[in-house]
């Protein structure tokens, strides 16, 4: 028996195991939607330039491992009341409170870093810097008072608003499109917190008395049985219904309707699919976590698309941009959960 080769295998296996639970408490699942969120401030800006948008890239992936690891040190005595999300690594113990910190600060730490080399190689200092620390600050701030209060998911949409101006008045003085960009931005992932963030933690925030927007609002789930209010129907069908107005008023009013008329195809269909999902998601009368999940996934698709599409008017390439989000969603999913659209941490 080759003693040094099965000593090898056994110290690769357990350093994938180590990468595996690491890439589990960033969340990599959705990875892709954050460090997009710079990357698509900058191209609406006109920057064409890879290296660049890579860097912007690397600045919010990041800084949304930052923001995950905190969240879930700050959670973790909320999080070890629901059987079904114990497979976060704080959760099931592989890895210790002491070390997602160090995590969570190296992480800012190169965030931070590759910002900064982006502003003195490429850009200026400010006013790109001061609003990525802004950014940085908003989603600190709702990692510790998230489940204190409610509606604190503002605090996401802020951070993910002030990512996408930190992309944008990186390249210049900001334009229209740039401020399109960052509400749509906003809106979308609002909807991500307030309503499929709140149906998909309904069961564990209501037995925990968590002091979340939909638990405020009257969302609960009782022996498995869940009820949704009309006031949080009504508030998940507004924030839909203005991030796919904005969508076409841009198209419209920024571009002209001739030269968008193939987004305007495309969008119109992607738009009916999405209100569709999140219907059947917000019509759940059984609590179901992986059901839940899996709407969440195939609404993630949609959602996030819908921009990218919108911006091709200015670049056809820029449909490439949709692949991030969903093929870092896809291949994190598949190879950490074995799953498609059901991450076992979310």
């Amino acid at each position: 028996m080759n003693y040094s080769k099965f000593i090898y295998t056994k110290i690769d296996c357990i350093a994938m195991g180590i990468v595996r639970e690491y890439l589990k408490l960033s969340r990599s699942f959705n990875a892709g939607l954050t460090g997009i969120s710079p990357v698509m401030g900058a191209v609406s800006m006109g920057e064409g330039r890879l290296l660049p948008l890579f860097l912007l890239f690397l600045v919010g992936f990041f800084g949304h491992v930052y923001g995950f690891v905190v969240n879930d040190i700050v959670d973790l005595k909320v999080d070890r009341l629901s059987s079904e999300i114990s497979d976060r690594p704080l959760v099931s113990g592989t890895i210790s409170k002491r070390n997602a910190w160090i995590f969570a600060i190296v992480s800012m730490a190169l965030s931070l870093s590759i910002a900064a080399f982006l502003s003195f190689r490429y850009y200026s200092f400010f006013p790109a810097m001061p609003l990525l620390i802004a950014s940085a600050l908003s989603i600190t701030a709702y990692d510790f008072i998230s489940k204190k209060y409610p509606a604190m998911d503002v605090f996401v949409g802020a951070g993910i608003f002030l990512l996408i101006l930190y992309g944008a008045s990186s390249v210049g003085k900001l334009t229209e499109l740039a401020w399109v960009v960052a509400v749509l931005g906003t809106i979308q992932v609002l909807f991500m917190q307030f309503i499929a963030g709140g149906l998909k933690d309904a069961e564990n925030d209501y037995r925990a008395k968590a002091n979340t927007l939909a638990i405020k609002m009257g969302v609960r789930v009782e022996n498995k049985k869940m009820f949704v209010p009309l006031s949080f129907k009504a508030l998940a069908y507004f924030l839909q219904a203005l991030d796919i107005a904005l969508i076409f008023i841009s198209l419209i009013f920024i571009f002209g309707f001739e030269k968008s008329i193939v987004q305007i195809a495309i969008l119109v269909p992607l738009s009916i699919a999405m209100v569709a999902i999140s219907a059947k998601l917000i019509g759940m009368k059984k609590f179901d976590r992986n059901r839940a999940r899996k709407l969440i996934g195939l609404h993630y698709y949609t959602n996030f698309s819908l921009v990218p599409i919108m911006l091709t008017v200015i670049n056809p390439w820029l449909a490439l941009l949709i692949f991030v989000p969903f093929g870092a969603f896809v291949l994190s999913n598949i190879t950490l959960h074995g799953t498609l659209l059901q991450p076992k941490t979310m």
